[in-house]
């Protein structure tokens, strides 16, 4: 395999997954997300057209991590809830972008000036603050500064009693709001007006509970759990703290493969949004256990909901992108959600994170045909971490997108394998690649390795593989087991409910050699809208369809493929243009 670290053979691959399996299923979430949505664009002058329709970009606001200025160590919740609250009030309005609590964390005790952080952030203001608690007492110390002069437009030192801590983070929004001049409607004044609990004690518990939840460790959620029981307990009321826990159990679950809170998360958002139907927190708990339930449908009502209640939600932003990308695909939405979380969470707080950002905008941009976008998004990618197995991965196919150059592709991805031989993506990948060249006796070798890795963890990723293993495994000689390959394929096809699952069945009776439903079921695929352009890209060199390249039926839904594509690509072009998205 050249030179390099040695690839496992399939046995050794699987004894050292096994010992590192947590770290597999750690991965499996990314694997999914990318080897289910990967796609490549030719990036031919169809697909760059451009626009110069541009809209006002809304105004940018970050809010910086909030200093302790007490000596003891324990007020640090209080004043990270106080910058949180402060956050959280801008991010309901929909006139201002307001940069995610993730991407500031980095800057808590960075030394540098505001001029360096707007030019990292993309940001105009910056809030900064400073506060501790004596007593009964509140002292906030809040500054408004405009990062282009890098001077102060607004100062106040606020002391308050804690039975008005709802007012002080309510003035202080609007404050902010009105020194940038920035537009407040009624109805998002009334959410900024929203008091939580009357309870200051199931308050301070729930504050606690918060800054738990943003250690992103599984014993800072237990313990964030915690305390939003003892939340509710002090206040049966407080909606908030319910929803709070059913998150908790969500990220609980997230890596694991056996679910085991989803009943836990579907009754804490139930009692969420009894409480308040109209809690952001409540309708995303409630969506991520319809996502959890495969419900797909239902979970989108509730995500669109929340969205609008708190439209600076990076959260939700990110959650939707992976909806389009996942569950519901479609290309258009996808890459929308993608360029608005990325306006949103600008970096992570470490380069691994930033990298995985990066990467995740790269994947939408080549999903809708941006091919330069998309490199320059996977360069930056890798050079927050050149590492990045998943932006190798995608790096490889964007630059075959360029001259179609099979044999590099395989070379790229031979590389990436090297350095983990257990990765099922990539080896499924080289697969394919093989395929596509009709090097079936590779394609056998790798499609192996495939299912043996696979099998061994019990896994059931990837079942649209299926069909080409079929077709491999028919040209190797081995009837028996394509057969068994190509029944598992059409019941997945058959209980498909995305878009693809007409495009699916005509890969099926392709294979079988019935031209006339082959057709039928492409054209009524052509019919979609806003598929991935990997569709357009593969589908003619996909030897399961090399009997049909010549025939005029063939030749014409095809074109009518493409055409529909790159349709769609320029109205998304200037639809997002004139968003100020792209």
């Amino acid at each position: 395999h050249g030179k390099g670290k040695r690839m496992d053979p399939p046995a050794t691959a699987v004894s050292r997954l096994n010992r590192s399996k947590t770290l597999m299923i750690a991965g499996a979430i990314m694997v999914a997300i990318l080897a289910s949505t990967l796609v490549l664009t030719l990036g031919d002058k169809q697909g760059k057209t451009e626009s110069t329709q541009h809209t006002t970009a809304k105004k940018s606001i970050a809010v910086l991590p909030f200093r302790n200025d007490s000596n003891d160590s324990s007020n640090v919740y209080l004043v990270n809830g106080l910058m949180e609250s402060v956050l959280n009030n801008l991010q309901k309005i929909e006139d201002l972008r307001v940069i995610s609590r993730t991407s500031v964390e980095k800057y808590r005790d960075a030394a540098k000036t505001i001029n360096e952080i707007s030019q990292e952030l993309n940001v105009e203001y910056f809030v900064e603050g400073s506060g501790q608690k004596i007593g009964d007492q509140v002292l906030l110390n809040i500054q408004l500064i405009e990062a282009s002069s890098d001077q102060h437009l607004w100062a106040e030192q606020y002391s308050r009693d804690t039975k008005d801590i709802f007012q002080l983070q309510q003035e202080i929004a609007k404050n902010i709001a009105s020194e940038i001049q920035v537009i407040i409607t009624p109805e998002e004044q009334l959410r900024i007006e929203k008091i939580p609990t009357n309870n200051l004690e199931a308050y301070d518990s729930f504050l606690k509970g918060l800054d738990q939840f943003y250690a992103r460790t599984a014993d800072g959620l237990w313990a964030a759990i915690d305390h939003f029981e003892n939340a509710i307990e002090l206040d049966p009321q407080f909606a908030r703290a319910y929803a709070d826990i059913a998150l908790c159990y969500y990220y609980l679950d997230f890596l694991q493969v056996e679910k085991q809170y989803t009943e836990k998360i579907n009754t804490y958002a139930d009692q969420a949004l009894l409480l308040d139907a109209s809690l952001p927190q409540g309708m995303v708990a409630k969506a991520l256990f319809y996502v959890i339930n495969r419900e797909y449908q239902l979970a989108l009502p509730h995500l669109e909901k929340a969205l609008e209640y708190n439209p600076n939600s990076a959260m939700v932003i990110n959650i939707l992108s992976d909806f389009y990308s996942l569950y519901n695909p479609d290309s258009g939405k996808y890459l929308e959600y993608a360029l608005k979380g990325s306006q949103l969470e600008v970096a992570s707080a470490d380069s691994a994170g930033t990298s995985i950002t990066y990467l995740h905008l790269s994947n939408a941009l080549i999903q809708s045909g941006f091919t330069e976008k998309a490199e320059a998004y996977i360069n930056l990618s890798l050079s927050y971490n050149p590492e990045n197995l998943f932006s190798r991965q995608v790096q490889a196919y964007i630059l075959c997108a360029q001259d179609m150059d099979l044999e590099r592709t395989k070379r790229l991805l031979l590389k990436a394998l090297r350095q983990d031989s257990s990765r099922l993506d990539i080896l499924q990948e080289v697969a394919k690649v093989c395929y596509y060249q009709r090097d079936y006796q590779e394609s056998f070798k790798y499609y192996n390795w495939f299912a043996t890795v696979k099998d061994s963890l019990g896994y059931a990723m990837f079942p649209a593989a299926d069909i080409n293993i079929a077709m491999v495994n028919a040209k190797m000689g081995k009837h028996q087991q394509a057969a068994g390959y190509l029944a598992s394929f059409k019941e997945f096809a058959d209980h498909d409910i995305s878009i693809y699952q007409n495009f699916l069945l005509a890969h099926y009776y392709a294979y079988q050699g019935d031209t006339e439903k082959t057709i039928e079921h492409l054209k009524i695929f052509s019919e979609q809208e806003q598929y991935f352009y990997w569709v357009v890209l593969f589908t003619e060199m996909d030897p399961v369809f090399e009997p049909l390249l010549d025939l005029p039926e063939f030749k014409s839904v095809m074109q009518t493929l493409k055409d529909n594509f790159w349709q769609r690509h320029t109205e998304l072009e200037k639809s997002l243009n004139q968003q100020g998205l792209l």
